[in-house]
């Protein structure tokens, strides 16, 4: 049935639609996991536009949306993404780092009303659900896919996931800032032997502590986190604005030289997992 993970969109903070990003992206979070029948979408950056004119494509007609949390560099992509205002779409928005109010509709629909934007979320003609599920539990989807959560260190708050298909696993963990020398016990819980980590890797350990209280983590940490929980691949994920191209090539050599399976995610791979 297969297992794959495709890049729509690898940036962090805001869009960088410049020729010298372009070799690994400037399109903000947006990650298509492809388990056997199920179609699950981890952030809604500016990525979701092309991923959704693809599903649309292919005949798609439903899919899950994990939000890993809410602010816009992972969420402004949603206005744009043309499945939703599909008749007989199903659209599954699952969030877990809110939990009250406002809940994750009205932080969804508050972003589509005006002065913002013209055209609010209830013109989208999809079957849209919003469904809120606690940072730390578990859940099923059809298929045998199985999904893990887990609370994240992040301002307003954050979850990471894992998503299980047929013995495979990919952990996404972006946005969430680490304490030196005190690795978090429930992002190495929530990874531990992962066949692929997707790790917030926005600074370098040098750039991070100029940055801290900012909600991000280091490709260093990156690395330490794959070591100590035996992570099988690990992808660099969520890449400052800042980076560009030579710069993420610089990156991911010294992150490579560090943790021989790892690399730099770029926008528009796909990784088979199974």
């Amino acid at each position: 049935m297969g297992f794959s993970v495709t890049f729509w969109g690898v940036r962090g903070t805001i869009p960088c639609p410049m020729a010298s990003h372009l070799g690994f992206g400037g399109n903000t979070s947006c990650v298509e996991v492809k388990a056997g029948d199920q179609r699950i979408i981890l952030d809604a950056g500016t990525g979701l536009r092309p991923l959704g004119r693809k599903l649309l494509a292919e005949g798609v007609t439903a899919a899950t949306l994990l939000l890993s949390h809410t602010h816009l560099d992972h969420i402004s992509g949603f206005p744009f993404f043309a499945p939703a205002y599909t008749k007989g779409f199903s659209l599954r928005v699952m969030s877990g780092h809110l939990m009250g109010s406002p809940n994750i509709e009205a932080v969804m629909s508050r972003q589509m009303e005006r002065p913002l934007f013209p055209v609010p979320l209830r013109t989208m003609g999809g079957d849209i659900s919003f469904i809120e599920i606690p940072a730390g539990h578990s859940f099923k989807l059809a298929g045998g896919v199985r999904i893990h959560t887990a609370p994240l260190n992040h301002p307003d708050g954050a979850t990471g996931f894992r998503i299980e298909h047929q013995g495979h696993s990919v952990a996404y963990v972006t946005d969430t800032e680490h304490v030196p020398d005190r690795q978090d016990s429930r992002i190495l819980n929530l990874v531990d032997g992962a066949d692929l980590l997707l790790y917030d890797s926005t600074y370098t350990d040098e750039e991070w502590s100029q940055r801290i209280g900012w909600g991000h983590s280091t490709w260093m940490e990156a690395v330490r986190i794959a070591r100590a929980a035996h992570v099988k691949q690990l992808g660099l994920f969520h890449h400052d604005p800042d980076h560009d191209d030579a710069t993420m090539e610089t990156i991911e050599a010294a992150a490579r030289a560090e943790f021989p399976n790892c690399f730099a995610a770029r926008e528009g791979t796909t990784i088979v997992l199974g």
